[in-house]
């Protein structure tokens, strides 16, 4: 198999982990390339993560105990005796160039692009902490946000963990359920809050949304308003204490010498990230300083390979874990790119005209809105520059070798496309690139370095080749400390680690080949099982996606009481096209020729839309559900989700489904 994209050998020597290698090697550890780096990060865990620790100068109190303690997961702590803060290591670039140079530039639907400089974002982030502390808040109060991916959120959250407060944020899209269902598991003392939006055109007053929020969240004893729609009402009705944003800046400067960051232990909280919340309570899911601070240096520098001077632009809302990794341009002295609002609103060229205005050296961007460009016939590199880009990072779901093959055609030549997989429990990748290894269209690089992953079959052995689960054999830092209200990680034990003891079950389907690749196949209770082989949701997907009349699709296979499996296929048509028995004919002739007759559904059934999250995620489990007999209440949070009437659909068909059986 040929390679898409090789780097050049002035790019390779260029790169953080080229120096890295290099630094390891004047220590008198000397490796071959990735591979052999990788093999010694997951067999000599200890030495590789400390050897991280000292490469990136990790500031500290105390003195090192253990590295990494003896105790399995998911109770492995790492660099006991020594306490870290999170925010200080975003913030200690600095004086580490011109004060003055950009840190953080945005623009939404409601601003103008602008840019905020290190001394101005780092200022208000000292006057914002010394404020929060005098309103009585301490190390592990929770503070949470309703607000967007604007530069005020990022402030508010350096800001309380700079004093070692817990921070967890919900983006203003969200319904109220859906916040309250977060919110209220960890009893916040502070709330910041927008009073409305806007997205696609349309204005939202958040006002009624958050009054319900905050009569959910007795323990709030201040919520800090922040005026970011003129036209939405400004303050909502609250039995605590009304502060606006800019009283809470108000304070004199601070000088960066006289603030004192809250270094914390290892098993400190640092932010409390959640589940999707198709069904039940989110996961309340807690991380540290330490695990973060070290994922996130190894994140940015090996695997995004950002560089020092570049522009890290990922579109996302608060409410996803990939907000939580927009500071990793700032850690490598560079820039964070912010954008709130519609990804194509007018149209798809949005994003390339940041990306283009920013000069964006790294943008993650997910393969469905890549899918949306090319349907619109845009080709970004004949409209804009792109001088800057150095690499395309293709998240969210998997992607296929087509859309790798037009990053290369339609966006740059010579940009390193690659494909990377992770998750809210890492908040970083398991599955992820390398500069140092060539590129395979649809094909994920390797694991992450310090990330032991492979897949197991049904018996907990290693399979290559073929579909299997994907397993983290050894623990990683940035592994959840553990569950909020979860005291005996019941829950915990039961999410990760039933399946195979003391090692951690992803719930991903995933398949690895001889050199390392891998790809994601889906989701594991997602997976559909044809005549007793196990075959991924994606894989059919990736199929549809050469037909121009479907808009979208969703898969699901149903266990029947009979020991038979019903697989149904539900597409999403394109404007004013019909889902007609020739069209139906042809996709069942393309998914037997193109993957097998398994993967033939037993019915194509076209439906009104598809119901996603509000992160874009397909939400095949609740579908699943309902066909099985679920309740529509049961399955899934409507708060939850993008198009709440979605569901409604697929409950009646299920229940027609059954009428028929």
């Amino acid at each position: 198999m040929t390679p898409l994209w090789q780097a050049t050998k002035e790019r390779k020597e260029n790169s953080h982990i080229f120096d890295f290698m290099r630094w390891l090697s004047a220590r008198g550890q000397s490796f071959s390339g990735y591979s052999d780096l990788h093999h010694w990060s997951i067999t000599d865990t200890r030495g590789f993560w400390h050897a991280v620790w000292d490469y990136f100068d990790i500031q500290f109190d105390g003195t090192i105990d253990q590295i990494q303690t003896e105790t399995p997961m998911p109770d492995t702590r790492w660099f006991t005796g020594t306490s870290v803060n999170y925010a200080e290591h975003v913030l200690r670039n600095e004086t580490n160039g011109d004060p003055n140079r950009s840190m953080i530039e945005e623009c939404s639907e409601l601003r103008d692009l602008r840019s905020l400089s290190w001394s101005e974002i780092a200022g208000k982030v000292r006057r914002l902490a010394t404020t929060l502390r005098g309103l009585g808040v301490q190390p592990g109060d929770r503070v949470v946000a309703y607000m967007p991916n604007i530069a005020e959120t990022v402030i508010a959250m350096l800001a309380s963990t700079a004093i070692g407060a817990v921070w967890s944020s919900a983006a203003p899209e969200f319904g109220s359920k859906t916040v309250t269902d977060r919110f209220s598991q960890i009893e916040p003392k502070i709330v910041f809050a927008t009073n409305g939006y806007r997205f696609g055109g349309n204005d939202f007053d958040r006002i009624d949304d958050l009054e319900t929020i905050l009569d959910a969240l007795p323990t709030a004893t201040h919520l800090i308003m922040l005026d970011y729609h003129p036209a939405a009402r400004k303050i909502p009705r609250f039995t605590g204490e009304t502060l606006t944003w800019n009283y809470m800046l108000s304070g004199p400067e601070i000088d960066r010498h006289n603030f004192k960051f809250e270094r914390v232990p290892s098993d400190h909280p640092l932010w409390v990230l959640f589940s999707s919340g198709t069904t039940g309570l989110p996961k309340a899911i807690v991380h540290g300083h330490h695990g973060i601070i070290l994922e996130h240096y190894k994140s940015a520098a090996f695997h995004f390979e950002i560089p020092k001077d570049g522009a890290l632009f990922f579109y996302s809302t608060t409410g996803w874990m990939v907000w939580n990794t927009l500071m990793w341009g700032p850690m490598m002295n560079g820039r964070a790119v912010l954008y709130d609002g519609h990804p194509a609103h007018p149209d798809a060229h949005l994003i390339w005209k940041i990306a283009n205005d920013t000069r964006a050296t790294t943008l993650g961007i997910s393969p469905t809105y890549l899918q949306m460009v090319r349907n619109q016939g845009i080709i970004p590199k004949d409209e804009f520059q792109l001088t800057a880009l150095q690499s395309v990072l293709l998240v969210g779901s998997p992607a296929t070798p087509e859309v790798f093959e037009w990053v290369k055609t339609s966006v740059k030549s010579d940009v390193w496309a690659s494909s990377q997989s992770g998750g809210t429990e890492f908040c970083s990748g398991i599955l992820a690139g390398s500069i140092d290894l060539p590129t395979y269209a649809g094909e994920i690089q390797a694991p992450g370095l310090g990330t032991d992953a492979v897949a197991f079959d049904d018996d907990g052995q290693v399979i290559i080749d073929a579909a299997g689960e994907l397993v983290v054999r050894q623990p990683m830092p940035s592994m959840p400390l553990f569950f909020w209200n979860d005291a005996e990680k019941s829950r915990y034990h039961e999410s990760y680690f039933e399946t195979y003891p003391h090692v951690w079950h992803h719930g991903d389907r995933a398949m690895f080949n001889a050199r390392g690749g891998s790809f994601v196949l889906g989701r594991s209770d997602a997976t559909l099982n044809r005549f007793g082989v196990r075959i991924g949701s994606a894989e059919i997907y990736r199929t549809l996606e050469g037909f121009y009349e479907i808009a979208d699709s969703l898969i699901v296979c149903v266990e029947q009481t009979d020991g038979g499996y019903y697989m149904p296929l539900f597409v999403e048509m394109t404007k004013d096209v019909d889902l007609t028995p020739p069209l139906k004919t042809e996709i069942i002739k393309r998914l037997r020729s193109e993957r097998s007759p398994r993967h033939v559904p037993d019915e194509i059934i076209a439906t009104p839309s598809i119901p996603m999250t509000l992160t874009g995620k397909k939400m095949e489990i609740p579908v699943r559900k309902l066909i099985m007999g679920q309740d529509a209440s049961q399955v899934a949070s409507k708060d939850a989700m993008r198009n709440p009437a979605a569901l409604d659909w697929f409950a009646t068909f299920a229940k027609e489904h059954r009428g028929r059986g």
